[in-house]
Parts: structure tokens; sequence; C-alpha cells
């Protein structure tokens, strides 16, 4: 009988990992918005990490999460550190590419609550007085994540985050594109 349960026991947690094994080597989540503004308003909202806690989503989910700073304020080699609650974990975002009112590109790096890195990117549409702004996260999942995948989500989890965060942008930089209205005397 034990002989048996132990045989039982090996062939799931085999089939476990065969189907682990078969799963996407990668995972893509997109959002996107338009923000009434030109792309140069929002792009100065992203390409300097200083800026983030005003729109990102994180930064309203541990607000006593430690940040630092490296390199330039902006732009590429800039470094965000943040090191936060279990929901927030810890790591660095390093710009890696910065293109003027059109693409940004940023290194993820988790140390917590697993290790991982990934690659995120904005894009900056014009659209006549608007821009189409589009946030999107890739990776290359291990095997632990690919397990872990199966009973969470990623683009629940992060997509919703993201929607958050872009909706956070669009009224920030549409609140300064706002033409601003003087008193009367």
């Amino acid at each position: 009988m034990l002989k048996r349960s132990l045989l039982a026991l090996v062939v799931i947690v085999a089939a476990f990992c065969a189907y682990v094994a078969t799963l996407p080597s990668t995972f893509r989540i997109e959002r996107s918005t338009i923000v009434v503004a030109p792309a140069a308003a929002t792009f100065a909202e992203v390409n300097d990490f200083h800026k983030w806690e005003a729109w990102s989503p994180w930064a309203k989910v541990d607000p006593n999460a430690k940040a630092t700073f490296e390199g330039p304020d902006a732009g590429e080699g800039a470094v965000f550190r943040w090191d936060g609650n279990a929901e927030v974990g810890k790591g660095s975002m390093t710009l890696v590419e910065s293109k003027p009112d059109d693409h940004i590109r940023i290194r993820l790096d988790f140390e917590k609550p697993w290790p991982a890195t990934s690659t995120s990117a904005f894009t900056f549409k014009p659209d006549g007085p608007r821009t189409i702004v589009t946030w999107t996260m890739t990776s290359e999942p291990g095997f632990l994540e690919k397990a872990i995948c199966l009973f969470m989500n990623p683009d629940k989890m992060v997509g919703g985050q993201f929607e958050t965060g872009l909706a956070n942008l669009k009224t920030l930089v549409e609140g300064k594109a706002a033409p601003q209205e003087t008193p009367s005397p």
C-alpha cells in the first residue's frame, strides 16, 4: 500500500512538473491609456524616477517603503531601488533606454519576494492633441515562476496595477496641461 501511494505521488509530481515545463517561456502584460497632452509632458513624468511617487500604484501600496536613487536624475542610467513590505517587495529599476517623447525601457530586478528579472517599457504615440501611452512588462519566467503563475495570474495582478498607474499618470499630466484660470479683478 505504501509503495502504491509513493508511486502515485511520484507520478503526480512528475505530471505536474511536465505540465509546468510546457507552459510558455515568456509572458507579456500590456495596458494603454489616452492622455490629453503632448507626448513630451507624459514622457517627462515617466523618464524621471523621482516623479513616480506621484502616480505609481506601488507607492500607494507601501508609503513607508525605503527608496534610493542612483545615477543621473532622469534618462538612461537612472536607477531606483526600493525595499518595502511583502506586497511591494525589494528590488531595483534601471532605465536602460530613453528616446524623448517616444519610448522608455526599464530593467526590473526583483530580490523579494523571489529573485526575477523583467523588462518594462512605455511608449508614447502622438495622436493629434493626445498621446497614447502603453505600459508593458515582459519576462521569461523560470520553472518556479511558471508554477506560481498557475495559482496567481500575473496579468490580473500586475495588469490591474498598470491600469491604476496609467489612470494616475493621466490625471497628473492632464492636470498640469490644463489651462490655468486667472482670477478676475
